[in-house]
């Protein structure tokens, strides 16, 4: 008999979200108000946020990279979940959205654990490694542009210690990376990415489906 796959529809998300989500009034207010962005698809989802969050936790992190800032919600909830000396730099080009997430994190009190980098981001985590962060890092979470996916895993892989994660978002695309006839350079570059990742034997991985596909990998 072949397995049966749950249909992820509203009524389904909301109640899980209902039974799931504790999401802090700093958290909650700026997601309602970049959901007003025009470009509000760039964030991620609160589920997404949470689990973020949750793996921070477990992990014990101190010291997180974060490539693509956007207005600041997933470094907010990586940020709420570290311990009072712990350091997420998040990596981004824009200085519009991330104002946005400026004035957050400072009405949340995370200013001083939250470092902005503004520029490329290959070029700011070349600037990591030049500088002797290698190995330096619990977590990693990608969430930029798709063009450059294997780039920052990368040079993700040397900046993250032994043990610690790189997360990947957005790696099944709304389901167009299993749909041959979609060629376009974004698909093609996160099916390379995932076929890239799947290939190494440095690490250990799992793809779920969170959000629009989240990939965890461990380094060994």
């Amino acid at each position: 008999m072949e397995k049966e796959f749950l249909t992820m529809n509203k009524a389904v998300y909301d109640y899980m979200l209902s039974v799931s989500l504790k999401e802090s009034e700093s958290l909650r207010c700026l997601r309602v108000e970049t959901a007003q962005n025009p470009m509000s698809v760039l964030q991620i989802t609160p589920d997404q946020g949470q689990f973020l969050s949750w793996l921070v936790k477990v992990l014990g992190a101190r010291n997180i990279l974060e490539i693509g800032t956007f207005t600041g919600y997933s470094a907010m909830c990586m940020a709420e979940a570290l311990p009072p000396d712990g350091q997420l730099i998040t990596c981004d080009v824009s200085e519009e959205w991330t104002d946005i997430a400026r004035t957050h994190w400072r009405d949340a009190d995370l200013s001083e654990r939250i470092e902005l980098r503004l520029g490329p981001a290959i070029e700011s985590m070349q600037a990591m490694l030049t500088s002797g962060m290698q190995q330096h890092f619990d977590l990693v979470f990608i969430d930029a542009d798709k063009g450059n996916y294997s780039n920052y895993f990368d040079l993700g892989m040397q900046l993250v210690r032994t043990g610690g994660l790189i997360l990947i978002d957005n790696t099944l695309w709304k389901g167009r990376v299993a749909d041959e006839e979609v060629q376009d350079a974004d698909t093609n570059a996160i099916r390379e990415l995932n076929t890239h990742v799947f290939g190494s034997d440095q690490v250990d991985i799992s793809v779920n489906a969170i959000g629009d596909g989240l990939t965890l990998i461990r380094k060994r």
